[in-house]
């Protein structure tokens, strides 16, 4: 097993689709069999967005029961609710009395809401509470506090490694070399994933295709995807085709190689292109998604993995905040 700690954290905020399972959840089921991993589920960061606690719930329990149903290991994996970890609050605290303001004027979450404000005449701070203000720093928190050395992100979320990084600069600056500076890892697949139209798969596009959907669901939603209007004889341009381009996700190198081939060479429908994606698709999940149903009924045993997790990573947390505390107090 490598020595390098992997973080990585998934906010609770919705059921996890095609994309995040292709862009975030599969890589970091590959990384935790090799790699000691944190994967922590970001409840504190979903009170930006979520206000309903039994929301926040489900959608934890969702997540937590999707990474076991895809086999996360738990022997190299320490799955958590960042929620059971005091100390992560603790050290944002900290932070902040490090943290310059204009590192926090830069953040994409911040500007984007500012220049919306801006656009549409209102105040520049309106809708801005604390929580998405300083939402680096609490990230930055959870990074640090498990001396991380890499994080698998996508693209745009790249910058709160960054400031995690500044983070600990400035505070080592400060106090004597306390933190780890965490490397981003970017996913090649990340943020790439076509939807039912062709465009990036996204909730805000309505165009995903839940990870767990039933047999039936599934099946209607491929059929949906939007193709060209080529004829079955026609060849296709399979690198412009969303089913292709799902389809490879899941398949073997032999098969990805002749499903290119009836692309190119015509003769194959996008009926059945689709059809072919299904199978593929169901054969590969069905199994997943049984076990994910059985966790869902039996919420008792995802609660206690949590709660053995968070056991693992606060005695991590712990030893941390201690040094941190030591080096600002005395």
């Amino acid at each position: 097993m490598s020595e390098q700690i992997v973080l990585t954290g998934i906010k609770p905020t919705g059921t996890p689709h095609m994309g995040n399972y292709i862009g975030a959840l599969h890589p970091l089921i590959e990384m935790a069999k090799t790699r000691k991993t944190f994967v922590f589920i970001a409840d504190l960061h979903a009170l930006n967005i979520i206000h309903d606690p039994n929301q926040i719930r489900q959608h934890t329990y969702e997540i937590a029961a999707i990474l076991l149903a895809l086999g996360l290991n738990l022997e190299n994996a320490t799955l958590f609710r960042q929620s059971d970890i005091v100390q992560v609050s603790q050290l944002s605290t900290m932070l902040m009395n490090v943290t310059p303001k204009g590192l926090m004027n830069r953040a994409h979450s911040y500007k984007a809401a500012v220049e919306k404000n801006m656009a549409s005449g209102a105040d520049v701070d309106a809708g801005v509470n604390m929580g998405l203000y300083t939402y680096p720093i609490l990230m930055a928190a959870d990074i640090l506090l498990y001396n991380t050395d890499v994080v698998p992100v996508g693209a745009d979320q790249k910058q709160h490694v960054e400031f995690a990084r500044d983070i600990a600069g400035y505070f080592n600056h400060t106090y004597g070399e306390i933190f780890k500076l965490p490397e981003p890892v970017i996913s090649a697949d990340a943020g790439i994933i076509p939807g039912l139209d062709g465009r990036k798969m996204s909730k805000s596009y309505d165009n995903i295709i839940p990870l767990f959907a039933p047999e039936s669901e599934l099946k209607k939603k491929i059929m949906r995807i939007i193709t060209d209007s080529k004829l079955p004889d026609e060849p296709k341009n399979p690198d412009e085709s969303t089913i292709f381009q799902l389809y490879r996700q899941f398949a073997n190198a032999d098969e990805i190689a002749d499903m290119r081939a009836r692309f190119e060479r015509g003769g194959m429908g996008y009926g059945d292109a689709k059809r072919i994606l299904f199978e593929k698709i169901n054969s590969v999940l069905s199994a997943p998604r049984a076990e994910y149903e059985r966790l869902m009924s039996n919420t008792s045993e995802l609660d206690n993995v949590l709660a053995s997790g968070a056991a693992r990573a606060r005695a991590v947390a712990e030893k941390t905040y201690e040094r941190v505390h030591r080096a600002m107090l005395g």
